[in-house]
């Protein structure tokens, strides 16, 4: 698939990627096939990165751009209308596409490092309330100091969220790396796959996990009325200012967890993390204690930076999402098309993301809808 052949004999321009979703299945029969599943995503993921949002943007973007699409394959039969598209992205194996993608980001970047931050997103567009239909929620990796997302899984609702996660740890070649992930992920069973797969973690503790919050809390209030004179600990602050606002975070580790660990028998568990939380903005002043329990043997300015960069996939990935790629704004909704389409948004960010230069997603995609070199450039290995 790497190379192809038009009628000249030859393709000014290669798509590597696309040997990376050769094996998808095809639910069409063979005979009936106008248009090949390989022009089908190169057809997508091109529009999408020159700004389409809908279906009907994909298959206008075909009828203008069908020169530059023929430059990568044959498109013989030119491209499909936007019902016929909807049928074929409808069709086509979410799951099986998860792990293609999963599988063209590890080629292309390699063991990722640092924080891996897992979270999940609401299509909030892709339900009906009139048919009773909850919108797609998709749990996703985040790289977040390449800012590349390395993963999804869809799931029914925000609640699921729970079975996803190992199943995105499953795809993910994770070792060496610190996975992070809100309350939601705090179970046992997902901290003992990461550490199997020779990852750390840190997750978030709040009230579901029951007599484990309540213990960390009454300990930590504990060692705090009498300095931490009895465990062993480190600490961290940092202060930030931003328009009139002045946040101080201060991050305590405790390293001493063999009380917990008895009681509680939790996977790998080296440290609690307690995360105090100042705002004072217009006289007013706002204060937060969080919890965290961590694997990491690190000192608290490590565990406190994974913290922080947790966060970094609601701006870098949630946001870019909804605001860049309109993705709540989407009603497509039919099978799995829905979830075959954030792959692609994926796919895109990912392509915007490691191409040159310092100028935003949203120009990027605007030089992409007006510059077919640039668009090109951006799909050619």
């Amino acid at each position: 698939m790497d190379s192809a052949l038009d009628a000249s004999g030859s393709f000014d321009e290669t798509v590597v990627f696309l040997s990376h979703f050769k094996d998808l299945h095809d639910r069409r029969q063979r005979g009936k096939v106008c248009y090949p599943l390989e022009e089908i995503l190169l057809l997508c993921l091109l529009a999408v990165l020159a700004g389409a949002e809908t279906i009907t943007d994909i298959a206008v973007f075909g009828v203008k751009k069908l020169a530059l699409l023929r430059r990568f394959r044959p498109f013989r039969d030119g491209t499909p209308t936007h019902d016929h598209l909807g049928d074929i992205l409808a069709a086509l194996d979410a799951e099986q596409f998860q792990r293609c993608f999963a599988a063209w980001v590890a080629a292309s970047t390699g063991i990722p490092e640092g924080v891996i931050a897992i979270d999940g997103k609401t299509s909030r567009r892709s339900g009906s309330k009139s048919k009773g239909k909850t919108g797609i929620h998709v749990v996703s990796a985040f790289a977040a100091h390449r800012r590349l997302v390395l993963g999804q899984v869809k799931v029914a609702e925000k609640s699921n969220e729970i079975t996803a996660i190992p199943k995105l740890l499953d795809l993910l070649t994770i070792e060496g790396a610190i996975i992070t992930i809100d309350a939601m992920g705090c179970q046992r069973e997902i901290a003992r796959k990461i550490v199997d797969k020779k990852a750390d973690y840190v997750l978030a503790l709040k009230g579901n996990q029951g007599s484990l919050r309540d213990d960390v809390g009454l300990f930590v209030a504990e060692q705090q009325a009498n300095g931490f004179k009895d465990t062993q600990i480190s600490r961290h602050e940092t202060v930030d200012g931003d328009h009139g606002r002045i946040e101080t975070r201060t991050v305590t580790v405790i390293h001493d967890v063999a009380w917990l660990n008895h009681r509680h028998d939790w996977p790998g568990l080296k440290g609690v993390a307690v995360v105090e939380s100042t705002r004072e903005s217009g006289g007013q002043i706002e204060r937060e204690t969080r919890f965290y329990i961590t694997s990491l043997t690190a000192p608290a300015s490590r565990v406190g930076a994974a913290i922080r960069d947790h966060w970094s996939i609601e701006n870098g990935l949630h946001w870019v999402m909804d605001m860049t790629f309109r993705d709540d704004e989407c009603r497509v909704r039919t099978d799995h098309a829905p979830a075959n389409l954030a792959v692609i948004r994926h796919m895109a960010q990912n392509l915007i993301r490691r191409a040159p230069g310092k100028t935003s997603i949203r120009l990027r995609r605007k030089t992409a809808g007006w510059d077919d070199a640039y668009l090109a450039s951006l799909i050619v290995a």
